[in-house]
């Protein structure tokens, strides 16, 4: 593998404005000694000079640096003229950062011959990202230590890796925009390149490689009482930084027996599943990466598409991590699906669930009476909040307009969160719902609802052939399976065949790792399971034939209570209450019966089933077999 890296520190500066400075010499030198000893990379420094006793390069500590050295050295860094192009592209700065703002913010690297009286600020910031954008290094590595270095990686604009391009990448800026950077008053270096060095210190991890996300854990963890914060940006796969020795390959041992599936089957994979979801990752990148640009994201996607998985698992998997988008570990998210009352729904999400019932009780009382004040309310209380920012996060969508029938009270939550969203920078809200019930924001003004989807929307598109692959294979890995070569093929193959067919794709999974003989995931197994769409209507139909004649005639009017008719759309799951469906033909004896053999086969699921009246989803999969339609 071939890995460069330009390692940068400028002490001396002409301009008046700018003092000389005496660690950046110090922090450069030592970060390319780190990676040259325990990260196999070819070091380049600037401003170069000759150790006197060794006669090898190190960073001058009184030498100057032109903007146009610097400029030239990151073009052969990242735009190389030549067909080697290095695997692996490390960019560290360590100097002065300006910023100017004149109508339009900009960032600069400052060279030793900037003269900010005369509007000349050094290395643009712009130039930088579109050298990014179009450098062909897969892996590609920004390290600045220098005040308001914030702003002089606008993350947004210099994401390489999340753009449709097979890239990883790895920002990291020591301090925000606003923020100015500190030398550290016990050691020789800056503050963020003192915590940057230890972590990167591969003695802390034997045997294993220091990654990318590792290094912003370690940062994220031992950098809490320093008056600047280091914003970190990851997107991709793990990029390989330092090591003691050659890492051992762990040995999957196939025949080595675990008790968790690593499956879902027809449930969505949820933030504590999130070691098993594999296949989205890129966009995962997609959604944070947008998170990090705006206040607003919608994710709109087909029924069955993976929405709640990719939300869940995925995007607010991240964002509570913080490595992907540095101090998102510190953000306080609410999550929330719309019932009747889409309000009512909000208020619920804001309860604190560690409280006692008497405390819950007074906490809903106060959310209530702010809600009832609509956009001012919930501006006060997100404002009230401790946290940087405030997520609020609404899946399935959809059911605003399926479950809430009255128009003055959906108009009312819409004018709620989108009001709130206009008036305060902290509240960041995320959507999640079908493509089909897009329209359905047009029927109405909903405080220009329509309008903020379509400016800020990513679609959830069907998996491709790699993906599907890695969410078949990942999992087993990570559980200790193994998975029969032929069984991934014809999988892949019934999958492209059979559209929305990622659930009934888990759900298969999830059968076959029932069935699984040694641990290993079989094409027998598989065939005799009736495939991709036949594993899920054998199962129904199995129960469907145990229930005597009123189980069946129940089975039939539970799938009817969970389902929404589409008008336009798609028909639609509904939630429902157990005591809605309790009737003098239905007894609570019956309902229970039909409905506990229905969720041990997954074929709906319940919430709370010990208490009297709980709630509970249909899942989708079992319909078919019940219903005369599709």
């Amino acid at each position: 593998m071939s890995r460069d890296a330009l390692i940068v520190g400028i002490n001396k500066y002409k301009s008046d404005r700018l003092p000389n400075l005496s660690a950046p010499s110090h922090d450069a030198e030592a970060i390319g000694k780190m990676l040259e000893t325990y990260g196999e990379f070819n070091v380049w420094r600037l401003p170069e000079a000759l150790d006197r006793d060794t006669k090898k390069p190190i960073i001058g500590q009184t030498l100057d640096l032109s903007l146009n050295q610097l400029q030239t050295a990151l073009v052969k860094l990242f735009k190389p003229d030549s067909k080697q192009i290095p695997d692996t592209a490390l960019f560290y700065f360590s100097g002065h950062g300006l910023r100017q703002n004149l109508g339009i913010s900009e960032g600069f690297l400052a060279t030793s011959d900037v003269k900010p009286e005369s509007g000349f600020n050094g290395l643009s910031l712009q130039w930088l990202r579109r050298l990014l954008q179009e450098s062909p290094v897969r892996q590609q590595i920004i390290w600045l230590d220098c005040c308001h270095s914030g702003e002089l990686i606008n993350f947004e604009e210099a994401n390489s890796g999340g753009q449709g391009k097979a890239k990883d990448y790895f920002f990291l800026a020591s301090s925000r925009e606003f923020e100015v950077a500190y030398e550290d008053l016990d050691s020789k270096y800056s503050v963020v390149t003192k915590i940057l060095l230890e972590g990167l210190n591969p003695h802390r991890y034997p045997q294993e490689w220091v990654t990318n996300y590792s290094l912003v854990d370690y940062i994220n963890k031992n950098l809490t009482n320093a008056n600047q914060r280091p914003i970190c940006s990851n997107a991709g796969e793990k990029i390989n930084l330092t090591r003691t020795s050659e890492v051992k390959i762990a040995q999957i041992k196939g025949k080595e027996t675990r008790d968790i599936c690593p499956y879902k089957g027809l449930e969505y994979f949820t933030l504590e599943d999130a070691e098993y979801f594999y296949g989205r990752e890129k966009l995962t990148d997609e959604l944070v990466d947008k998170v990090r640009q705006t206040n607003f994201l919608t994710i709109l996607g087909a029924s069955g598409s993976g929405k709640s998985s990719v939300l869940r698992a995925g995007l607010l998997y991240e964002l509570q991590q913080g490595l992907k988008l540095g101090g998102s570990q510190h953000w306080q998210i609410y999550v929330l699906v719309p019932t009747e009352s889409p309000l009512q729904s909000l208020a619920y999400a804001f309860l604190d669930a560690n409280q006692s019932d008497t405390d819950r009780a007074i906490q809903l009382n106060k959310i209530n009476t702010l809600l009832k004040n609509g956009a001012e309310g919930l501006t006060t209380f997100i404002n009230a909040s401790q946290s940087e920012k405030v997520v609020i996060v609404i899946d399935q969508f959809e059911e605003v307009f399926t479950l809430c029938q009255d128009l003055a009270e959906r108009e009312n939550f819409f004018q709620c969160i989108l009001g709130a969203l206009s008036q305060t920078d902290k509240l960041c809200l995320i959507l999640a719902m079908r493509a089909d019930f897009l329209l359905k924001c047009l029927e109405h003004e909903y405080s220009g609802l329509h309008k903020k989807i379509q400016e800020n929307l990513i679609t959830v598109t069907p998996m491709n052939k790699r993906e599907l692959k890695e969410a078949i294979i990942k999992p087993a890995e990570k559980a200790k399976l193994i998975v029969e070569d032929t069984l991934v093929t014809t999988m892949l193959t019934d999958v492209k065949s059979a559209p929305s067919s990622l659930p009934l794709l888990e759900d298969t999974l999830t059968e076959l790792w029932k069935r699984r003989n040694n641990n290993v995931l079989e094409l027998d197994t598989y065939i005799k399971l009736g495939g991709v769409t036949g594993t899920l209507n054998q199962r129904a139909t199995a129960v469907y034939q145990e229930f005597n004649e009123q189980e069946r005639d129940t089975a039939k009017y539970i799938f009817l209570a969970l389902t929404t008719l589409g008008e336009g759309t798609e028909d639609t799951r509904r939630r429902v209450i157990k005591g809605d469906l309790i009737t003098a033909k239905y007894p609570e004896s019956l309902i229970d019966r039909v409905v506990q053999k229905l969720a041990d086969e997954k074929l709906i699921v319940t919430d709370n089933l010990n208490k009297k009246f709980p709630p509970f989803e249909g899942g989708l999969g079992g319909i078919k077999k019940f219903l005369p339609f599709e």
